[in-house]
């Protein structure tokens, strides 16, 4: 439990009615899942960020940042500790020239209709990614072809000392679905793009093409965290699972989706142990069948460990203990 004395404090930074008690996590992630948070609080600016990991390292009061919560599952027993959600209270969006720059909260989603709406192509691979910008630029989000790496100039974050930093492009160590990173304690607060100016009609006809192929290969009508599984080299991790015989392979309310094997999703009553169990079994028929280890798209998942909080998929941008590992949001 977190200390009155704690509460209160963090009201002194963030108004009261930001700052949530006991919050379910289902609530705040795409897979519908998880078990309440001793704390959550929902941050406005970047100033209030390096405010409270500032408090919260010197009280030694355990927390973790989140943004849309896509790609994130939560444990059944919740989070003991307090969740800062950079999202729709920080998602500004300024086009300046052939730049657009963008808060972390910004969906991609917001972020690719800004850009077509100013005629500048380059984002039409993010439209359909049910993540925010910070966690996109963390995880090198990509599809179709696109992703982060080809766009991003730079990418301001805050580390855990409450300092802010920019890393350019290069800084960040871009790779498939990864990043510099994940393998640092920093929030990113806001991305820069460099776009090129396009035609805003045959940017939004690619944003439906796009789109048509999400709805005719991906279970977007059920809850999920995405694709599960990064692809391994040389194979696709869905037709790996299918010919496992794995299609529609359940355990609880968690199941492979017939759709698109590489999904596991939330058919309604879902846990996150049963997710766990679902991955399990993926990994050990696919690697006893095909001899190929399919790696969850977090690659700070460890199934071995007693877990809070579990990631599979691509977004945000802080690690902490006491988690299957140590997670990325």
């Amino acid at each position: 439990m977190i200390s009155a004395a704690v509460i209160e404090a963090l009201k002194e930074i963030v108004p009261a009615d930001k700052v949530l008690l006991q919050e379910p996590m289902k609530l705040h992630t795409t897979f519908r899942i998880g078990g309440p948070a001793d704390c959550l609080v929902y941050l406005e600016n970047e100033e209030q960020l390096c405010k409270i990991q500032k408090y919260l390292r010197l009280v030694d009061v355990p927390y973790t940042v989140i943004g849309n919560g896509s790609n994130l599952l939560v444990s059944d027993q919740g989070y003991a500790g307090i969740v800062l959600v950079v999202g729709k209270h920080m998602s500004r969006i300024e086009v300046r020239d052939c730049y657009l720059e963008a808060e972390a909260g910004a969906l991609m989603s917001q972020v690719a209709k800004a850009a077509k709406e100013h005629g500048l192509t380059g984002l039409e691979f993010a439209a359909g990614i049910p993540g925010t910008i910070g966690g996109g630029a963390v995880m090198n989000a990509g599809a179709y072809g696109g992703e982060m790496s080809q766009v991003v100039t730079t990418v301001t974050v805050v580390n855990r000392n409450g300092e802010i930093m920019e890393l350019d492009n290069s800084t960040m160590e871009y790779g498939y679905r990864t990043s510099v990173i994940q393998n640092q304690s920093f929030v990113v607060t806001k991305v820069t793009f460099r776009l090129q100016p396009g035609d805003p009609e045959q940017i939004a006809a690619k944003m439906e093409e796009l789109a048509i192929r999400r709805r005719e290969k991906q279970p977007l009508e059920y809850p999920s965290a995405g694709s599960t599984f990064k692809r391994p080299e040389g194979h696709f991790a869905g037709q790996l699972i299918m010919e496992a015989g794995l299609r529609g392979y359940s355990v609880g309310g968690a199941k492979v989706s017939e759709k698109h094997c590489g999904f596991i999703i939330n058919t309604g009553n879902a846990t996150a142990e049963d997710v766990k169990d679902v991955i399990w079994e993926v990994q050990r028929r696919v690697k006893e069948r095909f001899h190929v280890e399919l790696e969850p798209r977090s690659n700070s998942c460890n199934y071995s460990e007693p877990c809070k909080f579990v990631f599979c998929g691509c977004l945000h941008l802080r690690r902490i203990a006491n988690l299957y590992g140590e997670v990325t949001t």
